[in-house]
């Protein structure tokens, strides 16, 4: 099982999981190897950095940048590049830390 497959399977058991995210994809946001702490909600919005998937692909922290009704959700990074539309969300960060320290929490989450 890798590690996509554990958080999927984390966040339809317990609603919650974590996985370390790499890249520079999300910059400034999420440094490589933030460790992410998901939520399954019952509904997404633009803004939400999202676990799901793309064509077929496990995107482990993107953006939805736009909502359709037909379509889904408007998957992209920081940068403006666009993975594509998706229905299957399996869950949001709503923590991230990098080098001990948070560096990102979601709005519902902001204390």
């Amino acid at each position: 099982m890798n590690k996509y497959e554990r958080l999927k399977s984390e966040l339809e058991a317990t609603g919650k999981g974590r996985m370390k995210a790499f890249g520079s994809s999300m910059l400034p946001i999420l440094k490589s190897g933030t460790a992410l702490t998901f939520e399954k909600a019952s509904e997404y919005k633009i803004g939400d950095i999202v676990f799901c998937k793309v064509k077929g692909h496990y995107i482990d922290a993107h953006k939805i940048i736009k909502m359709d009704a037909h379509k889904g959700y408007l998957i992209a990074n920081n940068h403006g590049f666009e993975n594509g539309w998706t229905r299957t969300i399996f869950g949001k960060v709503v923590v991230g830390e990098y080098q001990n320290q948070v560096i990102y929490r979601a709005a519902s989450e902001k204390k």
